[in-house]
């Protein structure tokens, strides 16, 4: 991920990272007594597609929140008609694609690196990527009282998700544009990389244990509540301040049998994607409404209000800055040069772009013949 634009400019070939710590699966039903599960079951009444039922899987995180909204307001089922959705939510990006592989997801919101993964581990014949749905939303902050500048960071410890997540990466590659030495593996060097699941990373700044954290949306907000400062949006590293946090991915195999519905699963994303764009406020507080029914818990003004602000909600994969990302993770050692080639099909979303109206999306030359 970051890098200065000038060399990103230079470098824009590359992507990810190695997956994020497996966690466990949820299933997520329409539950039974919601207006807003009454919403979804009326929506269904259309006409059914080639197949009975379409599964999604995405995170509980604002970072996904094209997926939160667009099931929250029923705009998924509403282009599905008689085709019943279904929803799983993860924890991390190896057990999403697991799932995938096990077919008992068909299509997937997900961050690059555990994409690239995906793909790469299958020699190509898992996944596909056919749209995008976030930039963004991913930040530097630290403890005020020990780390005022940049430079500041040299010798003190620095929270990432996991070792050669998508966040993970990016920090290495940001350390190795300064000048400054770390070994990949164990997090050691000039700054200590602490590899800190995102739930425990709060309670280990508030204890003293890391001087501040690399990390997405709510993370960085919730550190920010709890005293912490913003020192770098990572947005501000890349060309046009964009970098893809979150696309759809489908198996390859659901995508042969049954691109009506992959098609309408597009359409309803990108139906999602303008109403979030039109309707800030209302999506926040949808996105939350979600959220809550999702992990128990809203997220209070202080924290979604600043997180909200650092995502942008995008239809375009954004695919040169994937590309980009798996060069920092091979630069860093944590990944083999991937052959990309075929990692996107862009086709469906491309035409419902263009039936909007909207410019079509690039796939940096990694699009299927």
């Amino acid at each position: 991920m970051p890098a200065p634009r000038t060399t990103l400019r230079r470098n824009i070939a590359a992507v990810a990272a190695l997956p994020l710590l497996a966690v466990a699966l949820t299933a997520c039903g329409y539950g039974s007594d919601s207006a807003d599960d009454a919403k979804k079951v009326n929506a269904a009444s259309g006409k059914k597609l080639s197949a009975d039922t379409v599964r999604i899987g995405y995170f509980p995180n604002l970072t996904h929140a094209t997926a939160l909204v667009g099931d929250q307001e029923g705009l998924f089922q509403k282009e599905l008609g008689g085709t019943q959705l279904k929803t799983a939510t993860f924890n991390a990006g190896p057990s999403e694609i697991e799932a995938l592989n096990a077919n008992s997801i068909d299509i997937g919101f997900i961050g690059p690196s555990p994409s690239i993964n995906g793909y790469t581990k299958s020699k190509g014949q898992n996944l596909r990527i056919i749209g995008g749905s976030a930039s963004g939303g991913v930040k530097l902050v630290v403890n005020p009282k020990k780390i005022k500048t940049l430079d500041d960071l040299k010798g003190k410890k620095i929270a990432t998700p996991q070792l050669g997540n998508t966040q993970d990466v990016a920090f290495l590659n940001w350390i190795s544009e300064k000048g400054w030495k770390v070994d990949a593996q164990s997090g050691k060097g000039d700054v200590s990389v602490v590899r800190t699941d995102n739930k425990v990373t709060p309670d280990a700044y508030k204890s003293g244990s890391i001087d501040g954290a690399w990390v997405p949306e709510p993370t960085a907000s919730k550190l920010v509540a709890e005293g912490a400062k913003e020192l770098l949006d990572e947005s501000t590293l890349w060309p046009d301040d964009k970098f893809v946090i979150t696309n759809i991915i489908v198996s390859q195999k659901f995508l042969k049998d049954h691109p009506d519905v992959v098609e309408a699963v597009l359409r309803g994303s990108v139906k999602t994607n303008a109403w979030i764009n039109a309707n800030p406020d209302k999506a926040k507080a949808s996105a939350n409404a979600a959220l809550k029914k999702l992990t128990g818990k809203e997220l209070p003004a202080e924290v979604i209000d600043p997180a909200w602000k650092s995502i942008q909600i995008t239809d375009d994969p954004l695919a040169a800055t994937l590309d980009a990302q798996a060069q920092h993770a091979v630069k860093a050692g944590l990944l083999e040069k991937p052959d990309l080639k075929g990692i996107y099909d862009l086709k469906p979303l491309n035409k419902i772009l263009k039936a909007a109206g909207e410019p079509e999306a690039d796939d940096a030359g990694l699009g299927v013949k």
